[in-house]
């Protein structure tokens, strides 16, 4: 796989003193799936969200996907030993591509899906490198690019995935995982984006995760949010579970943090897949 669009833009942001988000964020209130019968047969699908960037602990077989080894999915999997893990989340994956090189390990015994994915789609990375290297004008201009992109094509590419999951794995709980909200407002950064910037950034973000819990519902998934879990841990707060600019390893700026992984997206996913278990099968 490529490296993340994020990781491009990251090597433009280290000539600025900026202090800027490369992600999605927060979204809407979880839409909750029928209950399910904890998992025998677990795949983690996605992007560099799913695969762990920036949480360091990277798996020498997963080159440059970036598996981590503190990700959310193998964090979930060592706390609850299921029969079977297959994990193909790969740094910079869009839609297409996890449907091109990500859904092979789905059957019909697979018991649980977890994924995030649309961040790339959006083109989240290019908006960034506009904003840090433009300024204000262009990058509101930007992220309305990006908004449309959400309203038009984005859609059906989420569509065209679900379907794609659900007619591999029917029986399977599908955990679609959003994304946090990259900054707080007001807080301890003293350069890069003003407030006005990292707002319009935020509410990009969370109009891209309102259009993913959409779909993810209306193909009976379950939509985790991820977005209180995160609240007071965001870029420009006192203790972020995100990365800003990371000059030693770029491709893991605007990232999760291990922290991130560990106390923002396992929890939330623990609580959603509790109910996936073997029994009646």
């Amino acid at each position: 796989m490529r490296q993340s669009r994020i990781a491009a833009c990251t090597s433009a942001l280290l000539f600025a003193a900026a202090c800027t988000v490369a992600g999605p964020t927060a979204g809407p209130t979880t839409a909750r799936a029928a209950p399910h019968t904890a998992a025998t047969d677990y795949v983690a699908l996605g992007d560099s969200y799913s695969a762990g960037v920036g949480a360091g602990d990277y798996l020498s077989s997963s080159a440059d996907c970036q598996r981590s080894g503190r990700s959310y999915a193998a964090l979930w999997t060592a706390a609850h030993a299921p029969s079977s893990f297959s994990f193909t989340a790969c740094n910079g994956a869009r839609t297409s591509d996890v449907m091109a090189l990500q859904l092979g390990p789905l059957t019909p015994r697979t018991d649980l899906v977890s994924i995030t994915v649309g961040g790339s789609d959006a083109g989240f990375g290019t908006v960034m490198t506009t904003c840090v290297l433009r300024g204000t004008t262009t990058c509101l201009s930007a992220l309305a690019d990006a908004r449309a992109t959400m309203d038009g094509p984005l859609p059906g590419n989420l569509d065209r995935l679900y379907s794609a999951i659900t007619r591999r794995a029917p029986a399977a709980h599908v955990v679609v995982l959003g994304y946090p909200r990259l900054y707080q407002l007001h807080g301890t950064c003293r350069a890069g984006f003003p407030d006005t910037v990292r707002s319009a950034l935020n509410d990009a973000a969370d109009h891209l995760n309102r259009v993913i819990a959409k779909r993810a519902a209306d193909h009976g998934f379950t939509f985790a949010d991820v977005r209180t879990a995160f609240t007071g841990h965001e870029i420009c707060s006192p203790n972020p579970w995100l990365r800003s600019i990371h000059l030693l390893a770029p491709t893991e700026s605007y990232h999760p943090t291990a922290s991130g992984q560990s106390l923002g997206y396992l929890p939330v996913l623990a609580a959603v897949a509790r109910g996936t278990t073997q029994e009646g099968r």
